[in-house]
């Protein structure tokens, strides 16, 4: 992977991650009801979600890449028409106002970590989003031990860069999730970046 690669790839995670979802709201929730160091393992569960999700689009697509070199383009297309979907999608509907209870966790550091991986694990957007991201961004008809290792370490990276302020300023995220107007001007932000990102992707896609 270049390193234009990289940071496209990043800032994609970052997006995606930075959207209010059941992840980011069970996040909150923990935050507000057990505290930071509680919510913060939770996060590395969330964290150790992702990068199962990204160990398995990319073994699975790198086989597919290299064996069925027409159903990996069409693979990549849909990624492109699942981006557009998404900005459609939150232009025009988007996340609605909702109210996020604080929920004391039980249990120790581990039912933290364990509860959010059950969480990503879940959530059968993430595996869409991976599978729409990957084929577009990364060489997978020959990707190299090395470049798996840096991409699960910008994704662990990443990803804690953008859910760990929001675990400090949880009683505003509480605060921003509840607020229509700000909502609005999130979906709206959202789908702009998505829809760059389809764009963006579908002058490659070949």
């Amino acid at each position: 992977m270049t390193l234009a690669g990289f940071i496209a790839y990043s800032g994609a995670l970052a997006i995606a991650a930075a959207i209010p979802g059941p992840g980011l709201t069970a996040l909150i929730a923990r935050a507000l009801g057990s505290g930071f160091r509680s919510a913060l393992f939770m996060s590395l569960g969330l964290v150790l979600g992702d990068l199962t999700y990204l160990t398995a689009v990319v073994l699975g697509l790198s086989m597919v890449a290299q064996t069925f070199g027409t159903l990996f383009l069409l693979i990549k297309w849909a990624g492109v028409a699942y981006l557009a979907y998404l900005a459609w999608s939150f232009w025009t509907a988007g996340i609605s106002a909702e109210k996020i209870e604080a929920k004391r966790g039980s249990g120790g550091a581990l039912a933290s970590v364990l509860s959010g991986l059950a969480v990503t694990l879940g959530n059968p957007k993430t595996m869409i989003f991976y599978i729409a991201l990957t084929p577009t961004l990364i060489d997978l008809h020959a990707i190299p031990p090395t470049d798996y290792a840096l991409l699960a370490c910008v994704t662990v990276v990443t990803l804690l860069v953008v859910l760990v302020p929001y675990l400090a300023l949880a009683s505003k995220a509480r605060w921003f999730l509840q607020s229509p107007r700000a909502l609005k001007r999130l979906n709206r932000t959202a789908a702009a970046f998505m829809a760059g990102a389809a764009l963006a992707i579908a002058g490659r896609a070949s």
